[in-house]
Parts: structure tokens; sequence; C-alpha cells
């Protein structure tokens, strides 16, 4: 799968970077118009290997644009908020990491492999090893342009991937719990959910739907948050409402009820039930 990040639409997270600057017109920068393949990485070793990867980056736009290249720690929560570490984390596995160079120079409309090495220290206990690669441009991204008293406000952003990736070390793997399947409100909409626990020691995921018909009888789909569950956590996912049509219900009719099985890596949960 390829995810491409044009201008000013970032694929994990935004910023302002450089200085605000006041002129009379627009800056012209440079555009950032990539996408990387694959979108993220799940990997199995054990200690004392060493575990080598390549990321293929793809440049869409009529410019050559160089990207730096660095790793990053990061948190997810079990309310599902992501945030970014600069500095190491405790028990961050970043030190283990070889890039293969810091920068490099995608050519216009064309392809460069980026590869990097997790070196797994002979002593590493079981467990999940997980780092970002982080692809940003070393150039501004866009110049937003905002008109103001016959002056402009130009805010040079840089564009940012962010590539995750998960090492599964010593047959480290997640053992997905299901805990509860109800409906509760989201920003003030009742809307169904399941909530699951991982037992395990590595992260996993849901995936797939539930046949469902709504108190009218009309068909839908309920398909899961694939979001990740990390090792320990027990978070609450929500389904989203798909229609005949493949377009999003926007407001529900209870009850639901809904058949079918939500599947994970190490098997699934069957699920027959009525969502009031």
């Amino acid at each position: 799968m390829k995810l491409s990040v044009r201008l000013a639409r970032w694929l994990a997270v935004a910023g302002v970077a450089g200085a605000t600057l006041l002129s009379a017109g627009p800056v012209m920068a440079a555009a950032f118009e990539l996408a990387v393949s694959p979108s993220r990485f799940v990997v199995e070793g054990k200690s004392g290997e060493r575990i080598g990867q390549s990321i293929e980056l793809h440049n869409l736009g009529a410019q050559a644009t160089e990207v730096a290249v660095r790793t990053i720690d990061w948190s997810f929560s079990e309310a599902g908020e992501l945030t970014f570490h600069d500095a190491l984390q405790p028990g961050s596995c970043r030190p283990w990491v070889l890039l293969e160079r810091p920068r490099l120079t995608v050519p216009a409309r064309g392809t460069r492999s980026f590869r990097f090495q997790i070196e797994v220290p002979k002593d590493a206990p079981r467990g999940e090893c997980r780092f970002m690669v982080a692809i940003e441009g070393v150039e501004p991204a866009q110049s937003a342009v905002i008109q103001s008293g016959g002056a402009s406000l130009d805010l040079p952003v840089t564009g940012r991937i962010a590539v995750a990736v998960y090492a599964r070390i010593n047959g480290a793997e997640p053992r997905l719990e299901l805990k509860q399947i109800g409906v509760r409100a989201i920003n003030g909409k009742p809307m169904p959910f399941v909530t699951v626990h991982n037992a395990g020691d590595a992260h996993g995921r849901l995936d797939g739907g539930l046949d469902a018909a709504d108190a009218s009888g009309k068909p839908l789909t309920l398909l899961v948050d694939g979001s990740p569950v990390l090792a320990g956590q027990t978070r609450t996912l929500p389904f989203t409402a798909r229609g005949d049509d493949d377009r999003a219900v926007p407001a529900l009719k209870f009850p639901l009820k809904a058949k079918g099985t939500l599947d994970w890596e190490k098997g699934g949960f069957k699920v027959d039930t009525e969502l009031k």
C-alpha cells in the first residue's frame, strides 16, 4: 500500500517549521509530494540477529526532493492518541537501529530505496521493539498565505511521513480478548463499539466487519477500527456503519442486529448480538 503526502497534508503529524516571514507577497517553496511503500513493517527476529528492511520512496512531483531520515519514538494511548517523542524514551530500542544515510534525494517522478537495519542485542528479552522511521522534507513544503491589512503572512511548512516499525523479538505475539460489545455516545451520537484487551507481548489489530440491519430492516455493514492495540492495553474501538452503496451512514436507527466475525491474526471473535 502506498501512502501519499501532498504539500501540507501529512500522513502522521503536521507542524510549522522555519521562521515566520511578513512580506508583500507569497514566497515560493518546494513541494513535498512523496509516497512510501510499505506503509508499516511487522518483522520478527531473535536475540543477536540482524533484521534488514528497505523503504521505497516515490517522488510524485516534477522536482527532485531532498529528505532527511531519522528515527523517533512514539506512544499510542488506549484512547487512540498518537504522540511523537524526539528524545529517547525508557526502554526505547532506537539505539538498535542503523540507517543507511541521514539524507537522500529522490529524483523527479523517480524512486529511491532506503535501507535500515535492526541490530538485536544478544541479551534482548522477548518483547516488541517499536519505533518510527521519519522521512522529512528538508525544504519548506508549502507557503500558506494569510492576507491581513495588505500584507501576507507566509508560513513555511515541512512535510513528514512516519513509517511505523514493529519488531517482534524472540516469539513475541499478541493475544486479544473480547471484553464487551455495545453502544455508547461518541461526539454526542450513539455509536456501536467493541472493547478488547491485549494480554500478549506484541501489538494486535482487529479486522473485518459485521453484517447488520437497523430498526427498519435496512442492511448495513459495521466496519471495526483497525488501529493497533499495544501489549497490555484495553481499547474501546468504534465501528463505522456503511450502507449498501458503501457510503457512511450519518445516523443509525437502533436497535441494530449484528452478526459476523471480527478477525485478528491468531483467530477471530464470532458475534451475534443486538445493539441498542
